[in-house]
């Protein structure tokens, strides 16, 4: 099967990819069939030379059945190449327990109904500050 990835370059620390169309069974930064653009990370998102691809020759690998990776469809979706893919549902690692937000319902229940409920007996205290 055909992947469309990257592939690192540049120093360490330094990072800079070549997009490249490879066998999905080669190592990340091993052989490949053709390259197909750059990534480099370190510049702003506004400039030209952050991204750099070869629409024509990515149009034609897909139509061959290469998929590309998270990042490089992500890329793909920005340029109009494909349609984005649907994003994952988030962790719920994150959230209190079930019990806890059971308890954390009925708790913002009562809330509202105490705040739906009439205030009680706000006119006795009225005459006696008018009184002082």
């Amino acid at each position: 099967m055909l992947a469309i990835r990257m592939t690192r370059h540049g120093t360490k620390k330094r990072p800079f990819y070549h997009i490249v169309v490879a066998d999905s069974r080669s190592p990340r930064d091993g052989r490949f069939i053709e390259k197909l653009g750059t990534y480099n990370p370190l510049l702003p998102r506004e400039h030209e030379q952050r991204l750099t691809m070869e629409k024509e020759r990515i149009a034609h690998w897909l139509k061959v059945g290469a998929r590309p990776s998270d990042r490089v469809a992500k890329f793909l979706a920005n340029a109009e190449l494909m349609k984005p893919r649907e994003r994952r549902e988030q962790t719920k690692k994150s959230l209190p327990r079930a019990k806890t937000q059971e308890r954390m319902k009925t708790e913002a229940a009562a809330a509202a109904a105490a705040a739906a409920a009439p205030p009680a007996a706000p006119a006795e205290a009225a005459p006696e500050a008018a009184a002082t």
